[in-house]
């Protein structure tokens, strides 16, 4: 695959690690990514959430929407879409892929 250059693929957990119908915060390169697991396809987004700054990982997940725990606007995991308000900015989704049993997502500027 050509836009597959290794050097922008980061390794953020071992799937065992998200559990299904979860999300958990990764540390990587001085920013912080949300790591889902939908009904065992992985997601990766900023965990940030774009209306005020609260921790996606630190949501409810529901079928493919994440539920942010500071005002409760919903966004829709595998496109990054706002689906209620206060929401009005999508969420960064990130190229991902599973390989050996980890999660990679590219993570280029």
């Amino acid at each position: 695959m050509a836009d597959r250059d290794e050097s922008d693929w980061r390794a953020l957990a071992e799937t065992w690690e998200v559990e299904e119908d979860d999300v958990i915060g990764v540390k990587v390169g001085g920013r912080t990514l949300a790591v889902f697991n939908i009904g065992g396809a992985y997601y990766v987004t900023d965990d940030c959430c774009t209306h005020q700054q609260a921790s996606l990982s630190e949501g409810y997940v529901q079928d493919d929407t994440i539920e942010c725990p500071r005002h409760q606007g919903v966004f829709h995991v595998p496109t990054g879409k706002p689906m209620s308000p206060p929401l009005t900015t999508p969420l960064r989704v990130y190229r991902a892929r599973v390989e050996d049993g980890r999660v990679w997502a590219r993570v280029s500027e």
